[in-house]
Protein backbone atom coordinates (compact mmCIF):
# COMPACT_ATOMS: atom_id res chain seq x y z
CA UNK A 1 0.00 0.00 0.00
CA UNK A 2 3.04 2.43 0.40
CA UNK A 3 4.74 1.62 -2.04
CA UNK A 4 1.54 2.49 -4.70
CA UNK A 5 1.34 5.65 -2.32
CA UNK A 6 4.40 6.86 -3.36
CA UNK A 7 3.94 5.97 -7.31
CA UNK A 8 0.87 7.99 -7.63
CA UNK A 9 3.08 10.96 -5.81
CA UNK A 10 5.77 10.37 -8.20
CA UNK A 11 3.11 10.86 -10.41
CA UNK A 12 1.69 14.17 -9.51
CA UNK A 13 5.27 15.25 -8.79
CA UNK A 14 6.48 15.26 -12.60
CA UNK A 15 2.86 16.27 -14.44
CA UNK A 16 2.32 16.86 -17.97
CA UNK A 17 3.12 14.86 -20.74
CA UNK A 18 5.92 11.82 -19.46
CA UNK A 19 7.20 11.48 -23.10
CA UNK A 20 8.95 15.09 -23.09
CA UNK A 21 9.98 14.32 -19.48
CA UNK A 22 11.95 11.79 -20.33
CA UNK A 23 13.31 13.29 -23.07
CA UNK A 24 14.75 15.72 -21.10
CA UNK A 25 15.90 13.04 -18.65
CA UNK A 26 17.86 11.44 -21.75
CA UNK A 27 19.52 14.52 -22.82
CA UNK A 28 20.47 15.40 -19.72
CA UNK A 29 22.03 12.24 -18.95
CA UNK A 30 23.86 12.09 -22.59
CA UNK A 31 25.08 16.15 -21.59
CA UNK A 32 26.79 14.45 -18.35
CA UNK A 33 28.45 11.68 -20.35
CA UNK A 34 29.77 13.94 -22.96
CA UNK A 35 30.72 16.87 -21.42
CA UNK A 36 32.15 14.88 -19.01
CA UNK A 37 34.56 13.72 -21.81
CA UNK A 38 34.75 16.73 -24.06
CA UNK A 39 35.94 18.78 -21.33
CA UNK A 40 39.30 17.19 -21.28
CA UNK A 41 41.64 20.25 -22.49
CA UNK A 42 39.74 22.42 -19.38
CA UNK A 43 40.30 19.84 -16.52
CA UNK A 44 44.00 20.14 -17.95
CA UNK A 45 44.25 24.19 -17.79
CA UNK A 46 42.51 24.08 -14.55
CA UNK A 47 44.17 21.37 -12.59
CA UNK A 48 40.32 20.26 -11.56
CA UNK A 49 39.57 16.73 -12.86
CA UNK A 50 36.23 16.75 -11.39
CA UNK A 51 34.87 20.48 -11.39
CA UNK A 52 33.72 21.22 -14.80
CA UNK A 53 31.52 18.34 -14.94
CA UNK A 54 30.64 18.82 -11.71
CA UNK A 55 29.44 22.24 -12.03
CA UNK A 56 27.81 21.14 -15.30
CA UNK A 57 25.87 18.35 -13.55
CA UNK A 58 24.84 21.29 -10.95
CA UNK A 59 23.26 23.80 -13.96
CA UNK A 60 21.49 20.71 -15.29
CA UNK A 61 19.54 20.10 -11.46
CA UNK A 62 18.72 23.53 -11.43
CA UNK A 63 17.64 23.67 -15.13
CA UNK A 64 15.45 20.14 -14.48
CA UNK A 65 14.14 22.66 -11.04
CA UNK A 66 13.48 25.41 -13.01
CA UNK A 67 11.57 23.13 -16.00
CA UNK A 68 9.69 22.13 -12.56
CA UNK A 69 8.93 25.10 -11.54
CA UNK A 70 7.75 26.40 -14.32
CA UNK A 71 5.48 23.71 -15.27
CA UNK A 72 3.40 23.97 -12.22
CA UNK A 73 2.78 27.54 -13.92
CA UNK A 74 -1.00 27.87 -15.44
CA UNK A 75 0.14 28.16 -19.68
CA UNK A 76 -2.22 31.13 -18.80
CA UNK A 77 0.26 33.60 -17.02
CA UNK A 78 2.77 33.09 -19.90
CA UNK A 79 0.50 35.61 -21.85
CA UNK A 80 2.31 38.52 -19.24
CA UNK A 81 5.23 37.86 -21.20
CA UNK A 82 3.55 39.83 -24.10
CA UNK A 83 3.74 42.67 -21.74
CA UNK A 84 6.95 42.81 -20.52
CA UNK A 85 9.15 40.27 -22.47
CA UNK A 86 9.64 42.72 -25.71
CA UNK A 87 9.90 45.78 -23.96
CA UNK A 88 12.59 43.56 -21.66
CA UNK A 89 14.62 42.15 -24.38
CA UNK A 90 15.05 45.43 -26.49
CA UNK A 91 16.92 47.13 -23.21
CA UNK A 92 18.59 44.11 -22.39
CA UNK A 93 19.70 43.85 -26.15
CA UNK A 94 20.76 47.53 -26.31
CA UNK A 95 22.50 47.45 -23.32
CA UNK A 96 24.53 44.85 -24.60
CA UNK A 97 25.52 46.38 -27.83
CA UNK A 98 27.77 48.62 -25.21
CA UNK A 99 29.66 45.77 -23.94
CA UNK A 100 32.97 44.18 -24.80
CA UNK A 101 32.66 41.08 -26.18
CA UNK A 102 34.79 37.82 -27.38
CA UNK A 103 35.60 37.61 -31.05
CA UNK A 104 34.32 41.62 -31.84
CA UNK A 105 30.80 40.01 -30.44
CA UNK A 106 29.22 42.01 -27.49
CA UNK A 107 26.28 38.95 -26.86
CA UNK A 108 26.78 38.74 -22.82
CA UNK A 109 25.24 40.91 -20.13
CA UNK A 110 26.75 40.20 -16.42
CA UNK A 111 24.10 41.45 -13.24
CA UNK A 112 24.82 41.05 -9.80
CA UNK A 113 27.47 38.81 -10.93
CA UNK A 114 25.35 36.05 -12.98
CA UNK A 115 26.61 36.28 -17.47
CA UNK A 116 23.66 35.36 -19.66
CA UNK A 117 22.72 36.24 -23.51
CA UNK A 118 19.90 38.25 -23.93
CA UNK A 119 19.22 37.10 -27.02
CA UNK A 120 18.09 33.90 -25.63
CA UNK A 121 15.92 35.85 -23.28
CA UNK A 122 14.16 38.02 -26.77
CA UNK A 123 13.95 34.89 -29.08
CA UNK A 124 11.53 32.96 -26.14
CA UNK A 125 10.02 36.18 -25.66
CA UNK A 126 8.82 36.60 -29.36
CA UNK A 127 7.52 33.26 -29.89
CA UNK A 128 5.40 33.96 -27.05
CA UNK A 129 4.06 36.99 -28.62
CA UNK A 130 4.06 35.89 -32.02
CA UNK A 131 1.79 32.69 -30.37
CA UNK A 132 -0.56 34.95 -28.89
CA UNK A 133 -0.99 37.22 -32.10
CA UNK A 134 -2.14 34.62 -34.00
CA UNK A 135 -4.20 33.80 -31.43
CA UNK A 136 -6.06 36.69 -30.71
CA UNK A 137 -5.82 38.41 -34.44
CA UNK A 138 -7.89 35.01 -36.08
CA UNK A 139 -11.04 34.97 -38.00
CA UNK A 140 -12.66 31.75 -39.29
CA UNK A 141 -10.07 31.71 -42.20
CA UNK A 142 -6.83 31.76 -40.07
CA UNK A 143 -4.68 34.66 -39.13
CA UNK A 144 -5.46 37.93 -40.36
CA UNK A 145 -3.71 40.54 -42.11
CA UNK A 146 -3.30 42.16 -38.68
CA UNK A 147 -1.79 39.34 -37.12
CA UNK A 148 1.02 39.29 -39.84
CA UNK A 149 1.89 42.77 -39.89
CA UNK A 150 2.12 42.75 -36.36
CA UNK A 151 3.83 40.03 -35.88
CA UNK A 152 6.63 41.31 -38.69
CA UNK A 153 7.17 44.57 -36.87
CA UNK A 154 7.84 43.09 -33.74
CA UNK A 155 10.53 40.72 -35.27
CA UNK A 156 12.30 42.94 -37.05
CA UNK A 157 12.50 45.01 -34.29
CA UNK A 158 13.85 42.15 -31.73
CA UNK A 159 16.11 40.28 -34.85
CA UNK A 160 17.54 43.56 -36.10
CA UNK A 161 18.64 44.06 -32.27
CA UNK A 162 19.98 40.65 -32.69
CA UNK A 163 20.92 40.13 -35.92
CA UNK A 164 24.84 43.07 -35.59
CA UNK A 165 26.17 40.33 -32.43
CA UNK A 166 24.67 36.98 -33.42
CA UNK A 167 23.65 36.60 -36.85
CA UNK A 168 22.41 33.02 -36.65
CA UNK A 169 20.75 33.44 -33.75
CA UNK A 170 18.57 36.19 -35.35
CA UNK A 171 18.34 34.13 -38.70
CA UNK A 172 17.00 30.30 -36.72
CA UNK A 173 14.15 32.60 -34.92
CA UNK A 174 13.20 34.40 -37.63
CA UNK A 175 12.61 30.80 -39.34
CA UNK A 176 11.55 29.92 -36.39
CA UNK A 177 8.87 32.78 -36.90
CA UNK A 178 7.71 32.07 -40.29
CA UNK A 179 7.37 28.37 -39.64
CA UNK A 180 5.00 29.74 -37.09
CA UNK A 181 3.36 31.79 -39.75
CA UNK A 182 2.43 28.40 -41.69
CA UNK A 183 1.58 26.75 -38.53
CA UNK A 184 -1.28 30.03 -37.84
CA UNK A 185 -2.99 30.28 -41.47
CA UNK A 186 -1.78 33.46 -42.37
CA UNK A 187 -2.91 34.43 -45.78
CA UNK A 188 -0.99 33.07 -48.41
CA UNK A 189 -0.25 36.15 -50.39
CA UNK A 190 1.58 37.75 -46.86
CA UNK A 191 3.93 34.45 -47.21
CA UNK A 192 4.60 34.44 -50.73
CA UNK A 193 5.65 37.98 -50.87
CA UNK A 194 7.20 37.36 -47.10
CA UNK A 195 9.62 34.12 -49.05
CA UNK A 196 9.75 36.00 -52.42
CA UNK A 197 11.95 38.72 -50.37
CA UNK A 198 13.74 36.18 -48.22
CA UNK A 199 14.98 34.32 -51.16
CA UNK A 200 16.28 37.55 -52.90
CA UNK A 201 17.83 38.99 -49.36
CA UNK A 202 19.47 35.38 -48.79
CA UNK A 203 21.14 35.18 -52.39
CA UNK A 204 22.35 38.83 -52.09
CA UNK A 205 23.45 38.39 -48.63
CA UNK A 206 24.98 35.37 -49.85
CA UNK A 207 26.96 37.00 -52.21
CA UNK A 208 28.27 39.70 -50.40
CA UNK A 209 29.38 37.62 -48.41
CA UNK A 210 31.04 34.61 -50.44
CA UNK A 211 32.35 37.26 -53.45
CA UNK A 212 33.30 41.06 -52.14
CA UNK A 213 37.06 41.39 -51.79
CA UNK A 214 38.41 41.47 -48.18
CA UNK A 215 39.68 44.79 -47.99
CA UNK A 216 35.69 45.82 -49.19
CA UNK A 217 34.81 43.98 -46.47
CA UNK A 218 37.14 45.36 -43.63
CA UNK A 219 36.08 48.64 -44.91
CA UNK A 220 32.37 48.35 -44.50
CA UNK A 221 32.64 46.83 -40.94
CA UNK A 222 33.47 50.13 -39.77
CA UNK A 223 29.72 50.77 -40.43
CA UNK A 224 27.48 50.59 -37.81
CA UNK A 225 26.36 47.17 -36.98
CA UNK A 226 28.68 45.69 -39.46
CA UNK A 227 31.57 45.16 -37.23
CA UNK A 228 30.89 40.88 -37.34
CA UNK A 229 30.75 41.22 -41.38
CA UNK A 230 34.21 39.73 -41.97
CA UNK A 231 33.71 36.95 -39.48
CA UNK A 232 30.35 36.14 -41.41
CA UNK A 233 32.39 36.11 -44.60
CA UNK A 234 35.21 33.86 -43.11
CA UNK A 235 32.52 31.61 -41.77
CA UNK A 236 30.61 31.12 -44.98
CA UNK A 237 33.64 30.87 -47.60
CA UNK A 238 35.50 28.68 -45.22
CA UNK A 239 32.46 26.22 -45.48
CA UNK A 240 32.31 26.54 -49.55
CA UNK A 241 35.97 26.15 -49.65
CA UNK A 242 36.58 22.90 -47.68
CA UNK A 243 38.03 20.12 -49.43
CA UNK A 244 36.05 16.97 -50.72
CA UNK A 245 38.55 14.87 -49.60
CA UNK A 246 39.07 14.47 -45.64
CA UNK A 247 42.94 13.79 -46.42
CA UNK A 248 43.64 17.19 -47.80
CA UNK A 249 42.27 19.04 -44.74
CA UNK A 250 44.66 21.21 -43.20
CA UNK A 251 44.97 20.67 -39.35
CA UNK A 252 46.35 24.39 -38.72
CA UNK A 253 43.55 25.98 -40.70
CA UNK A 254 40.37 25.55 -39.41
CA UNK A 255 40.88 23.71 -36.57
CA UNK A 256 36.74 23.03 -35.45
CA UNK A 257 35.59 22.34 -38.77
CA UNK A 258 38.67 20.02 -39.10
CA UNK A 259 38.74 18.08 -36.30
CA UNK A 260 34.84 17.97 -36.26
CA UNK A 261 34.88 16.39 -39.69
CA UNK A 262 37.61 13.74 -38.05
CA UNK A 263 35.33 12.71 -35.47
CA UNK A 264 32.69 12.20 -37.53
CA UNK A 265 34.90 10.38 -40.41
CA UNK A 266 36.40 8.11 -38.17
CA UNK A 267 33.35 7.21 -36.23
CA UNK A 268 31.49 3.72 -36.62
CA UNK A 269 27.95 2.36 -36.11
CA UNK A 270 28.52 2.16 -32.33
CA UNK A 271 31.64 4.06 -31.87
CA UNK A 272 34.92 4.22 -29.91
CA UNK A 273 32.91 4.37 -26.36
CA UNK A 274 32.23 7.21 -23.82
CA UNK A 275 35.28 8.36 -22.71
CA UNK A 276 37.52 7.55 -25.56
CA UNK A 277 37.56 10.80 -27.98
CA UNK A 278 40.53 11.07 -29.25
CA UNK A 279 39.35 14.12 -30.80
CA UNK A 280 38.67 16.43 -27.69
CA UNK A 281 41.74 17.48 -26.64
CA UNK A 282 42.50 18.97 -30.35
CA UNK A 283 38.47 20.33 -30.60
CA UNK A 284 38.26 23.96 -29.64
CA UNK A 285 34.70 23.77 -28.15
CA UNK A 286 34.32 20.15 -27.83
CA UNK A 287 32.05 20.97 -24.88
CA UNK A 288 30.14 23.12 -26.60
CA UNK A 289 29.05 23.90 -29.89
CA UNK A 290 30.71 20.68 -31.65
CA UNK A 291 29.53 18.59 -28.85
CA UNK A 292 27.45 16.55 -31.54
CA UNK A 293 30.59 15.66 -33.11
CA UNK A 294 32.03 14.15 -30.13
CA UNK A 295 28.38 12.30 -29.27
CA UNK A 296 29.26 11.05 -32.73
CA UNK A 297 32.99 9.72 -32.35
CA UNK A 298 31.76 8.01 -28.66
CA UNK A 299 28.51 6.73 -29.50
CA UNK A 300 28.86 5.88 -33.12
CA UNK A 301 26.30 6.61 -35.49
CA UNK A 302 23.69 5.03 -34.03
CA UNK A 303 23.79 7.33 -30.84
CA UNK A 304 24.22 10.50 -33.20
CA UNK A 305 20.60 9.39 -34.26
CA UNK A 306 19.65 8.63 -30.94
CA UNK A 307 19.94 12.18 -30.48
CA UNK A 308 18.80 13.60 -33.38
CA UNK A 309 15.60 10.97 -32.53
CA UNK A 310 15.14 12.70 -29.06
CA UNK A 311 14.55 16.34 -30.56
CA UNK A 312 12.44 14.99 -33.12
CA UNK A 313 10.18 13.06 -30.91
CA UNK A 314 9.93 16.03 -28.81
CA UNK A 315 7.98 18.38 -31.56
CA UNK A 316 6.23 15.32 -32.49
CA UNK A 317 4.95 15.42 -28.98
CA UNK A 318 4.69 19.11 -28.78
CA UNK A 319 2.32 18.79 -32.59
CA UNK A 320 0.21 16.39 -30.79
CA UNK A 321 -0.17 17.65 -28.20
CA UNK A 322 -0.98 20.93 -29.72
CA UNK A 323 -4.09 19.12 -31.51
CA UNK A 324 -5.56 18.33 -28.20
CA UNK A 325 -5.92 21.82 -27.04
CA UNK A 326 -9.07 23.71 -27.47
CA UNK A 327 -7.68 27.09 -27.62
CA UNK A 328 -5.24 28.74 -30.09
CA UNK A 329 -2.43 30.14 -27.73
CA UNK A 330 -1.25 27.39 -25.48
CA UNK A 331 -1.13 25.52 -29.18
CA UNK A 332 0.52 27.90 -30.79
CA UNK A 333 2.38 28.28 -28.01
CA UNK A 334 3.61 25.03 -27.65
CA UNK A 335 4.69 24.81 -31.59
CA UNK A 336 6.84 27.50 -31.25
CA UNK A 337 8.83 26.79 -27.67
CA UNK A 338 9.41 23.49 -29.91
CA UNK A 339 10.45 24.80 -33.09
CA UNK A 340 12.64 26.54 -31.36
CA UNK A 341 14.67 23.90 -29.48
CA UNK A 342 14.39 21.91 -32.21
CA UNK A 343 15.56 24.37 -34.86
CA UNK A 344 18.65 25.24 -32.53
CA UNK A 345 19.30 21.41 -32.32
CA UNK A 346 19.07 20.59 -35.97
CA UNK A 347 21.60 23.91 -36.91
CA UNK A 348 24.29 22.61 -34.29
CA UNK A 349 24.03 19.26 -35.82
CA UNK A 350 24.64 20.40 -39.24
CA UNK A 351 27.25 22.43 -38.27
CA UNK A 352 28.91 19.53 -36.72
CA UNK A 353 29.25 17.38 -40.02
CA UNK A 354 29.93 19.88 -42.56
CA UNK A 355 26.45 20.75 -43.99
CA UNK A 356 26.02 24.22 -42.96
CA UNK A 357 28.56 26.78 -41.50
CA UNK A 358 30.39 27.53 -38.19
CA UNK A 359 27.09 29.14 -36.38
CA UNK A 360 28.32 29.15 -32.71
CA UNK A 361 24.84 27.95 -31.59
CA UNK A 362 24.81 25.12 -28.80
CA UNK A 363 23.29 22.01 -28.70
CA UNK A 364 19.87 23.00 -26.45
CA UNK A 365 20.18 21.19 -22.90
CA UNK A 366 22.94 18.91 -24.02
CA UNK A 367 26.16 21.62 -24.86
CA UNK A 368 27.76 23.15 -21.39
CA UNK A 369 26.70 26.31 -20.61
CA UNK A 370 24.61 27.74 -17.57
CA UNK A 371 21.99 30.03 -19.25
CA UNK A 372 21.32 28.28 -22.36
CA UNK A 373 20.22 25.31 -19.73
CA UNK A 374 18.18 27.70 -17.55
CA UNK A 375 16.89 29.45 -20.49
CA UNK A 376 15.79 26.19 -22.43
CA UNK A 377 14.74 24.57 -19.55
CA UNK A 378 12.27 26.91 -19.05
CA UNK A 379 10.91 26.20 -22.51
CA UNK A 380 10.52 22.82 -21.68
CA UNK A 381 8.86 24.01 -18.92
CA UNK A 382 6.47 25.76 -20.85
CA UNK A 383 5.98 23.26 -23.27
CA UNK A 384 4.84 20.40 -20.09
CA UNK A 385 2.65 23.17 -18.49
CA UNK A 386 0.66 23.29 -21.82
CA UNK A 387 0.31 19.51 -21.57
CA UNK A 388 -0.82 19.94 -18.29
CA UNK A 389 -3.48 21.92 -20.10
CA UNK A 390 -3.96 19.78 -22.79
CA UNK A 391 -4.51 16.68 -20.60
CA UNK A 392 -7.49 18.63 -19.09
CA UNK A 393 -9.01 19.18 -22.43
CA UNK A 394 -9.05 16.02 -23.00
CA UNK A 395 -10.05 14.53 -19.68
CA UNK A 396 -13.07 16.65 -20.41
CA UNK A 397 -14.14 16.24 -23.94
CA UNK A 398 -14.21 12.35 -22.29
Amino acid sequence: MTIRNKTVNLGHLFEGDKVIWMILFFLCIISVLEVYSASSNMTYEKGAYWSPVLMHSLYLLVGVGVAWVVHRIPYRYFSWIVVVGPVLSVLLLIAAMFTKGTNGAARWLSIAGISFQPSEIAKGSLIVVVAWLLSVLRDERGATSSAFKWIMAVTVVICGLIVTENLSTALFTFVVVLLMLFVGNVPWKHLSALLGLLVIGGALGYSVLAFTPESTLEQASELPGMKRLTTWAHRVRNHTDMPDNPLEYDLNTNPQITQAHIAVATSSIIGCGPGNSEVRDFLPQAYSDFIYAIIIEELGLLGGLFVLLLYIALLYRAARISKRCDKNFPAFLIMGLSLLIVTQALINMMVAVGIFPVTGQPLPLVSRGGSSIMVNCAYVGMILSVSRYAQTCQENSV
